[in-house]
């Protein structure tokens, strides 16, 4: 009997070590690796070169790495901050305008967001983000005069929300939706993402 008693005694404590262990979930740094689906979407958007008049949308898949830091504030509430780094496989944009043949080549993006949200349970968190995007986009044009091809860094900023849910100790996964506005002057250069990743925390 003595002995059943410590096994007892010994897995309610287990149980609840791992319960406060899941709860301190979503506290301190974290890694993790994320891939989906982009879509950009461009009106008359104005490049080094200038202006192009085009109107399309351009799918890929896309995939990248991110890190950031949360903070537990009270039982339910979670901050944070976090930078990400994508890449795409084929979002090229090709044809002809009145400036001639060109091609539209965005190489990668990175975004620099803070994140706030809410534990619906202690292992599920739904967030809202926000914050800084960027992309480094080729454009090139040919025309009568030759071929001029410029290289820019194209700021915006970004949007979005998403749900992350623990799977075991340290190691979660998330699926979100971001929205990124990467227009200047005029145009309209927008982008469109849902993606899932897959979180280890420290």
């Amino acid at each position: 009997m003595q002995i059943l008693k410590t096994v007892v005694a010994s897995a309610i404590i287990a149980a609840g070590t791992a319960g406060t262990a899941s709860a301190q979930e979503f506290e301190g740094p974290y890694v993790g690796a994320q891939a989906g689906w982009s879509g950009d979407d461009v009106r008359n958007p104005e490049m080094p070169q200038g202006v192009i008049a085009i109107d399309d949308k351009q799918q890929a898949l896309t995939g990248g790495i991110y890190a950031g830091y949360d903070r537990r504030l009270g039982d339910r509430i979670v901050v944070g901050a976090e930078g990400s780094f994508d890449l795409t496989n084929d979002d090229k944009f090709r044809g002809t305008s009145a400036s001639g043949a060109y091609l539209i080549d965005p190489k990668y993006s990175f975004d620099l967001t803070a994140r706030a949200g809410y534990l619906v349970q202690p292992e599920t968190l739904v967030y809202v983000r926000g914050g800084y995007s960027n992309a480094r986009v080729t454009t090139r044009i040919t025309d009568l005069a030759g071929t001029t091809s410029e290289a820019e860094n194209r700021d915006g900023w970004v949007i979005g929300g998403g749900v992350e849910r623990q799977l075991v100790n340290h190691v979660s996964a998330r699926l979100e939706y971001r929205y990124s506005d990467l227009s200047e002057g005029d145009g309209k250069y927008d982008r469109h993402r849902v993606l899932a990743g897959l979180t280890y925390r420290f």
